[in-house]
């Protein structure tokens, strides 16, 4: 059984190990991706019943898939730069990113 998500699509994150820092766009309630690339990216071997989460990254154009226990909220709350972030996003608030409704599914 999955644990509870920490961390909401639109919230802004930086990754404890890498420090890098970005905002949530789509969660998983656990691990989605193959056995393969667990063993080959997730060299910490995060647990895989606890949350993921798809996450744009700021000043890059790529994205990255992370387990709950890497992240922690950002203290830095300025906009994201990201080329997709108005694909996921239609605004900011103060804090969080509003979701594009015309993207959900």
């Amino acid at each position: 059984m999955s644990k509870e998500a920490k961390f909401s699509m639109g919230q802004l994150v930086q990754h404890t190990m890498f420090g890098y820092r970005g905002v949530i766009f789509e969660l998983d309630p656990y691990f989605m991706l193959s056995d393969e690339w667990y063993l080959q990216v997730a060299l910490s071997r995060p647990p895989k019943d606890e949350p993921w989460y798809n996450v744009l990254v700021d000043n890059s154009s790529h994205t990255t898939y992370v387990a709950q226990r890497n992240l922690m909220p950002s203290h830095d709350l300025t906009h994201i730069q990201h080329p997709e972030i108005k694909l996921y996003f239609e605004g900011f608030d103060k804090d969080h990113y509003l979701i594009n409704k015309s993207h959900i599914q």
